[in-house]
C-alpha cells in the first residue's frame, strides 16, 4: 500500500511515516497544498491521510481535486479540530473518516484498513495465479494456503505484479509502487528485489519475466 500523508508538524509525520513503515506502507509526505496536489496528480496512492491546519490553507479545500483524480481514494482527515462541528464538517466536504488529534497508531491503522475495505475501493478481495493466491485485503501471499515470508519491498513489487498479471508492468510503475519519493534508488535495486522474489516464489507455479527496456511480466507457468 502506497499513501499520500499531508501534514505540516515534521515531528508528527516522521513518527507517522516510521510506524506505518512498519506495516509495510510506503509513505510520500507533503508539507503544504501545494505540494499535495502535485502529489495526488500522481495518481499512485491507495488512500490519503490529510491535516487541516496547513500553512497555505484548510486541508479540507484539496478533497474536491482528490476526488477529481481517484473518485474512490479513500481520505482519512488527521486533525487538532476534534469538535464534533469540526468533524461533521470534515465528513461533509467528501472525507471517510476523520480522526482527531492525539490519537494512538493502532487506532489509526484501524480505520484505514475500515476505508480499505469499502465495497467501492476493493473490488476483488483476492487474486490467484498458479498456486499463488495474493489477499488483497490483508495483503498477505500464499503458495498452497502456506504464507510467503516475505520483506516489504518484496510484498509491495509482488502485489502490482499479481494485479495486473499478464501483462507488462513498466519499471518506473514498480518503482512508484515499491518506494517513496524521498528514497534513493540505486540502479540495480528493483533488479535486487526481483531476483529475491523469483527465488521465493520456486514452487508457486509462476513466473516473473523481465521485459528487456520495459519492466516485470507474472505469469503462470504452463
Amino acid at each position: 500500500m502506497r499513501i499520500l500523508l499531508v501534514e505540516d508538524e515534521m515531528d508528527m509525520a516522521a513518527a507517522l511515516t516510521a510506524a506505518l513503515s512498519r506495516h509495510d506502507i510506503v509513505v510520500d509526505h507533503a508539507r503544504t497544498l501545494e505540494i499535495a496536489e502535485e502529489a495526488c496528480r500522481s495518481g499512485v496512492h491507495d488512500a490519503v491521510l490529510l491535516d487541516r491546519k496547513l500553512p497555505d490553507g484548510d486541508g479540507l479545500s484539496l478533497i474536491p481535486l482528490l476526488r477529481r483524480e481517484q473518485a474512490g481514494l479513500p481520505i482519512i482527515v488527521l486533525s487538532a479540530l476534534g469538535s464534533p462541528d469540526q468533524r461533521v464538517a470534515g465528513l461533509d466536504h467528501g472525507a471517510d473518516d476523520y480522526l482527531a488529534k492525539p490519537f494512538s497508531t493502532d487506532e489509526l491503522l484501524a480505520r484505514l484498513r475500515a476505508v480499505m475495505r469499502r465495497p467501492a475501493q476493493l473490488g476483488e478481495s483476492s487474486v490467484s495465479v498458479g498456486k499463488l493466491r495474493f489477499n488483497l485485503t490483508e495483503r498477505l501471499a500464499e503458495v498452497d494456503g502456506a504464507p510467503l515470508d516475505l520483506t516489504r519491498r518484496e510484498l509491495l513489487a509482488l502485489e502490482i505484479l499479481v494485479r495486473r498479471s499478464g501483462r507488462t508492468v513498466a519499471r518506473s510503475a514498480l518503482e512508484e509502487a515499491v518506494y517513496g519519493y524521498d528514497d534513493e534508488i540505486a540502479s540495480n535495486t528493483l533488479d535486487a528485489h526481483i531476483s529475491r522474489l523469483r527465488r521465493k516464489l520456486g514452487d508457486a507455479g509462476v513466473e516473473i519475466h523481465g521485459i528487456r527496456g520495459l519492466g516485470y511480466l507474472l505469469k503462470a507457468t504452463s
